[in-house]
């Protein structure tokens, strides 16, 4: 039996790699660990830590991975695939009809939060490698060709309450809930990626979702393009039809 083939679409900087651990977890679930990372180091030329490994350790064929997502063969034989994707890896040709035998997710995170952490890593940064634009034209692209919005959380309320919204999620998904998703080994696992010793090391000495922190910090007021991505940011929030648990009251 072809297995149910969940897509899942994140910005940078956004609990991607827990939220894929967490499904890892599951009995039911093999996981792929961002397809097309190839594809776009290939076609943006970006010198990204390890980037000769992993253009090795995958087609850069946006059609053929495209391909192998939508109807080839899952790593294992599961009858859920997750698979994570990143929204900035992705091109407005690279939408179609292939995207129509995938379920689908959006991550979001406030995009303020995103920029000030991706620009400590990399100097500049662009509206799409927020992957905003991708997300919004996906989930226009959802609910004309299906007349249904797909799911979208936000990575504040996974971190605030994890089991709240991923038993949200769950059943946004007609998915059973499994409180195997709160926990997961520490280390490498099998499905991470050839570039995950550069990215990881959080994730690698975690066991579940970490206690939400304080964030103070904001994006640079000269980002040209907050005030867009917040604006797209903000409509997808307000599109999600899984059930946000409340903030706690205040004291």
């Amino acid at each position: 039996m072809s297995p149910r083939r969940l897509a899942v679409w994140s910005g940078p900087r956004n609990l991607s790699t827990a939220l894929m651990r967490s499904f890892s977890s599951r009995a039911d679930c093999v996981v792929s660990d961002e397809p097309f990372y190839a594809c776009y180091l290939a076609a943006t030329g970006l010198t990204h830590p390890g980037r000769d490994e992993i253009l090795a350790s995958q087609p850069t064929d946006w059609r053929v991975v495209a391909d192998g997502l939508s109807s080839g063969p899952a790593p294992l034989d599961r009858p859920l695939w997750y698979q994570k994707h990143m929204a900035q890896h992705m091109r407005p040709e690279m939408l179609g009809a292939w995207l129509d035998r995938l379920d689908h997710v959006l991550l979001v995170r406030d995009p303020a939060r995103v920029i000030a952490s991706y620009l400590k890593v990399f100097p500049t940064m662009t509206l799409a490698e927020t992957g905003l634009p991708w997300q919004a034209r996906l989930y226009a692209h959802i609910r004309s060709t299906r007349g249904a919005a797909p799911p979208v959380i936000d990575a504040a309320d996974v971190a605030r309450d994890p089991e709240g919204t991923l038993r949200g999620l769950c059943a946004a998904l007609a998915l059973d809930w499994d409180s195997a998703m709160l926990h997961w080994r520490t280390g490498p696992h099998p499905q991470d990626g050839v570039w995950a010793r550069h990215w990881y090391a959080a994730t690698w000495a975690s066991t579940g979702f970490a206690p939400p922190v304080a964030e103070t910090e904001a994006a640079p007021p000269d980002v040209p393009f907050l005030a867009e991505a917040t604006a797209l940011y903000d409509e997808l929030r307000a599109c999600s039809s899984v059930p946000i648990p409340p903030m706690p009251r205040s004291s």
